[in-house]
């Protein structure tokens, strides 16, 4: 495995729930880490990050919604996404934060439509 493999994606409705995760093809417990989404027609942003603390922060548009959290034992990296949005549906991506970056994964879909 040579890139970052992510997985939990999905159709929901409106107000939903889901919790994304991903796996790093390397010891991520050094790096500052984020998930990141690109909806149809955008450029990819980052909507939340994770410090070697534990400490999270969010874009705006996810605060109080969204949670990320890391494993670095298992090289995982997960997200929470709650009280989800139309707005919310993009490809959903997870790396590191700024600097050197793994290859780009799959991604995973999430989808909010009622």
């Amino acid at each position: 495995q040579v890139q970052v493999v992510e997985s939990g994606g999905g159709l929901v409705q409106p107000g939903g729930s889901l919790r994304l995760s991903c796996t790093a093809p390397g010891s991520i417990s050094t790096y500052v880490m984020g998930w990141y989404r690109q909806a149809p027609g955008n450029e990819r942003e980052l909507v939340a990050m994770i410090s070697n603390d534990d400490s999270g922060n969010y874009v705006d548009s996810v605060k109080g919604r969204f949670i990320i959290s890391r494993d670095n034992a298992k090289k995982m990296v997960y997200l929470q996404m709650n009280s989800l949005k139309p707005e919310d549906t993009a490809v959903y991506y997870c790396n590191r934060y700024g600097g050197l970056k793994y290859p780009w994964g799959q991604g995973t879909q999430v989808t909010v439509s009622s």
